[in-house]
């Protein structure tokens, strides 16, 4: 069995594969100041919860933005998973991954980034773009011949709500799970719901306009693959969204784990 992590800012999503199949996976929040030895315990008890013994993991990966934990998920690997067939990997822009990052300094690329490009370039092997809501909203440019070309960053939907929650006297927190029945609100949490989802949405159509113009001649189709936890809340508001593929980030780790054992 094969353990993949995706350590984000805001949340941890990891998941077991068995040969190539998903078979659990688990979404916890990323505690920065979590030990190796913590780690150790939080996972002996979901291992626990579904049968799962450790010596059954033969394989470990991890794409972290979070130094710290990374540091911490290696030494707890390390020292746990002892059957594993190979040391286990951090994916970072030195990484065997199959693709090329051309960006002017590939080491400040996130490894969420260079995985998602990895999952989404084996599947569709063509010219596309990966968006990823997390914490922060990110476009990444995959060329027609694999190439990682770098993207665009923008303030993700939870840290946009907020900073209105946070900055104003009189806006309130909202939850935006609800669907705006127009575009205009007649009330403040309507109006905040309509903004922030037909407006994100607004958002990634032209982005997606702008960069599939620099990446391909004009009239050529792209793919346009969405991840993350909040992709599913702004497809209905955007045209320009082919796929929503929320296991993304844990295909490419384990693409790119296979890869590396051979």
């Amino acid at each position: 069995m094969l353990l993949t992590v995706d350590v984000g800012n805001s949340h941890t999503v990891s998941g077991v594969f068995y040969d190539q199949t998903l078979i659990h996976q688990w979404r916890l929040k990323s505690d920065r100041d979590r030990t190796a030895d913590e780690l150790a315990i939080r996972y002996h008890s979901l291992f626990q919860m579904e049968g799962i013994q450790k010596d059954e993991i033969t394989g470990f990966i991890i794409g972290s933005v979070v130094p710290t934990l990374e540091t911490s998920w290696i030494s707890f690997a390390a020292k746990h998973f002892t059957n594993c067939t190979t040391p286990p990997i951090a994916v970072t822009h030195q990484t065997d991954t199959g693709i090329t990052v051309l960006t002017e300094n590939p080491a400040e690329v996130g490894a969420d980034r260079i995985v998602n490009a990895v999952a989404a370039w084996n599947h569709y092997k063509t010219a596309l773009l990966v968006i990823d809501f997390g914490t922060a909203i990110t476009f990444d440019c995959v060329s027609r011949k694999g190439e990682y070309l770098g993207g665009t960053i923008h303030p993700g939907i939870g840290i946009s709500l907020d900073a209105l929650a946070d900055r104003t006297a009189k806006l309130p927190r909202i939850d935006i799970n609800e669907t705006p029945e127009s575009v205009i609100g007649n009330t403040t949490v309507s109006a905040i719901r309509s903004g922030i989802l037909h407006g994100f949405g607004g958002m990634i159509d032209r982005m997606v306009s702008l960069l599939s113009r620099e990446m391909v001649p004009a009239g050529e189709k792209i793919n346009i693959i969405a991840t993350g936890g909040m992709a599913g809340l702004v497809a209905p508001f955007s045209s320009s969204l082919d796929t929503i593929d929320p296991l993304l980030t844990l295909t490419g780790l384990r693409l790119i784990h296979e890869r590396n054992q051979k």
